[in-house]
């Protein structure tokens, strides 16, 4: 059954989500209130050693709610007409993997409002957290926006910064800007939908991009300086890990062993990688296989 709103909403809206960041903020928006009239998401996709088809976890966040659910592949003039016919003023996007045509966006009286884990317009793109740990700041954020038709170009609507410690990785960084995010839009829409909040625009001449992951992204040198290293370490810890190569004998380029990082740390100015899985072996210690 669906939640019980906290507060009556004062406008109706379609929610875009698929993984696991889209279903906790979804949980997040029932939770203050905000129930959605439609659900859209990717369609069940195999997964697991036996290739099963699974729902995404939004869909399964949305069908526990009741929320009706659409899957479609492609997002066509039918099915735009499709989620026109619910008669919805806005539309909350986070993280569904598709790009908007202008039609859809136009769908919606109010706008489509996404949540992006960066201070646009710093970082645009797949990949925000990623891009500012690689680059050291000492600070990000998140920002939910109004969708335009660029790539997050949007009007901000509101942003909060968080600080970044120099020990912090991905793993640890990026739960705090899903919450952060969510809490963020549910404490915000009100305010937003009343238009009590002017979205300014961004100063496209400051607007840095984050490109899709790559495996090759991984590979350091561990010669290079320390706190490169440590930056990409924390970049990729959740994500495409990092990996080098030794000279210690396997099958990689120049007859070298691949290592993948699985625990390194930055110490005193040094990075110091702790754990390796050396290629066709089992996790170790990093020692014990220079040792040996």
């Amino acid at each position: 059954m669906l939640s019980s709103p906290g507060m009556q909403q004062p406008h109706s809206f379609v929610y875009f989500g698929t993984p696991g960041v889209a279903s906790g903020t979804l949980e997040t928006l029932i939770e203050h209130g905000f129930v959605p009239a439609l659900v859209v998401t990717a369609l069940d996709a195999p997964r697991g050693r036996g290739l099963v088809l699974t729902p995404s976890e939004t869909k399964v966040a949305a069908e526990a709610h009741d929320i009706p659910v659409i899957t479609p592949e492609k997002l066509t003039d039918d099915v735009i007409a499709t989620i026109r016919e619910h008669g919805c003023d806005y539309a909350v996007v986070v993280a569904y993997g598709k790009i908007f045509p202008e039609a859809l966006i136009a769908a919606f009286p109010k706008g489509v409002l996404n949540v992006h884990y960066s201070l646009l317009p710093k970082y645009r793109g797949a990949t925000p957290l990623e891009a500012a740990l690689l680059a050291g700041e000492k600070e990000t954020g998140v920002t939910v926006q109004k969708m335009a038709k660029e790539l997050d170009a949007g009007d901000i609507v509101v942003q909060k910064a968080v600080p970044v410690a120099q020990s912090e990785t991905a793993l640890e960084l990026r739960p705090k800007l899903i919450t952060l995010g969510a809490e963020l839009l549910a404490d915000t829409l009100l305010a937003y939908l009343a238009g009590d909040i002017a979205p300014v625009a961004q100063n496209a001449s400051l607007a840095t991009h984050s490109h899709k992951l790559k495996k090759e992204d991984g590979l350091l040198e561990l010669g290079a300086p320390a706190e490169e290293n440590w930056n990409k370490y924390r970049a990729y810890a959740d994500s495409i890990g990092t990996y080098f190569f030794s000279a210690r004998g396997g099958s990689a380029p120049g007859g070298e062993k691949r290592m993948k990082i699985t625990k390194a740390s930055f110490e005193h100015g040094k990075f110091v990688v702790e754990r390796v899985i050396p290629e066709g072996k089992r996790e170790m210690d990093y020692t014990d296989f220079v040792r040996n």
